[in-house]
Formats: structure tokens, sequence, C-alpha cells
């Protein structure tokens, strides 16, 4: 589970490192994305981990390695990962 955060979006995508391709990916630019999803705050954060979990179990991922880049594990990063923990996705 690959995130980026951008100044006004989330990007989360579920990859397979071993084949290179990735297998589901979900954003606050999808067109299926809440409209109170907005912006790269807490609260969009907390919606996106949900939706991503989601996601990841449609595409029968149960377990994810957390990769969040250069950013530090609190805020935004940390309620993304909270909220995908608590739909369901093991890290």
């Amino acid at each position: 589970m690959s995130v980026k955060f951008t100044g006004q979006h989330i990007y989360v995508q579920f990859v397979d490192d071993g084949l290179g391709r990735t297998l589901a990916a979900v954003s606050t630019r999808d067109k299926t994305a809440p409209k109170e999803a907005k912006g790269a705050n807490v609260a969009t954060a907390t919606i996106t981990g949900r939706r991503a979990a989601e996601v990841a179990q449609q595409a029968k991922i149960q377990a994810v390695v957390f990769d969040r880049g250069s950013a530090r594990f609190h805020g935004k990063v940390k309620a993304l990962a909270d909220a995908a923990r608590e739909a369901g996705l093991k890290f």
C-alpha cells in the first residue's frame, strides 16, 4: 500500500512488487470519491483510508506493507492508516 499526499489530493495504490503492477488504487480525484472528500487533510485522509480498505478487500487483498514514502507517521498519514485498519486491512 503506497500512499502519496500532495497539497490538494491523496493517492493510495496497492502494488505487487513481484509482478511490478498496480492491483488497485483509490484517490480523492476519483469520480467515485465522496463530495466531502476535498483537500488533503485529516478528515479526507480518514475517508480515503476507509475507501482504500474497501477497494483492497474487493481485489482480495487482506494484508499489506504500508509505504508512506518520506512522510512522517502522524496527522494525515496516521489518520489514513488507522481508518484502513479499522475497515479491516491488516498491516
